[in-house]
């Protein structure tokens, strides 16, 4: 029911701003009614499925790097002091050179494939995830950690089996982060650079002035987006069961 009202909500802004713009005499040019959207939607349904699926796939690859090395980054200084040190103003630093300025860089060395789309939203995706389990890592009950002890367990168990499931909702919290920034860095290295995906086809819809097939573009970005957090929340109620 909460999802659906969202839905309507937000339907219902889209509708009131562009009856706004109507108003104030905005050409259709630079914004579209959204039976024009739905038009282009259908007439380049063959060509925009081509492109989100290039899109997707970059989407997908870029999850399984950021959130591979966020988890890596965040177990390595929660298990160690030395570690944490060395790693934590790295991470910090990574985030503090806009990603706008790294994308041409990426695209310059690793070349207008899907390799440098990858790793530009892999960039933007590791942090939030890296930061909230390394967060929840740390913060495990001592209590669970005392009783823990009691049985004289390894270090890899007491990882295994307290400290990582104690951490499980801070690492959903960041996998949900991840899901909703990942097309947004796929989108700017295919600004920067590409021969396929959504951007590209943005860029090339607004370059022609077709502005109805890149708010169908966007649109697909949307859908792709919230496909992938609704996928996140169905595994956080597995994992989590007594999560809402």
């Amino acid at each position: 029911m909460k999802k659906l009202f969202s839905a309507i909500y937000l339907i219902a802004v889209l509708l009131c701003g562009w009856l706004l713009a109507r108003h104030h005499g905005v050409p259709d040019f630079l914004l579209p009614s959204p039976l024009a959207v739905l038009e282009a939607l259908w007439l380049h349904r063959q060509l925009l499925a081509h492109h989100a699926l290039y899109t997707l796939a970059e989407i997908v690859l870029a999850l399984l790097l950021g959130v591979g090395t966020g988890v890596l980054l965040a177990v390595l200084m929660a298990g160690s002091q030395t570690l944490r040190r060395v790693l934590f103003p790295l991470v910090t630093a990574s985030q503090a050179i806009p990603v706008f300025a790294l994308a041409p860089l990426l695209v310059l060395w690793l070349g207008f494939g899907i390799a440098s789309k990858v790793v530009v939203a892999a960039l933007i995706v590791f942090f939030p995830l890296c930061l909230s389990l390394f967060d929840g890592l740390c913060r495990t009950p001592s209590g669970w950690l005392e009783l823990a002890g009691t049985l004289n367990p390894s270090r890899a168990r007491v990882f295994w089996h307290v400290r990582w499931p104690a951490a499980l909702p801070q690492f959903f919290s960041g996998l949900q982060m991840a899901v909703v920034l990942a097309p947004i860095g796929v989108v700017i290295g295919e600004w920067v650079g590409a021969s396929e995906g959504l951007g590209y086809l943005m860029m090339q819809s607004n370059a022609r002035l077709e502005t109805a097939t890149s708010f169908a573009a966007l649109l697909l970005l949307l859908m792709l987006a919230l496909l992938l957090s609704g996928g996140v929340a169905l595994l956080r109620k597995k994992f989590l069961w007594h999560s809402t």
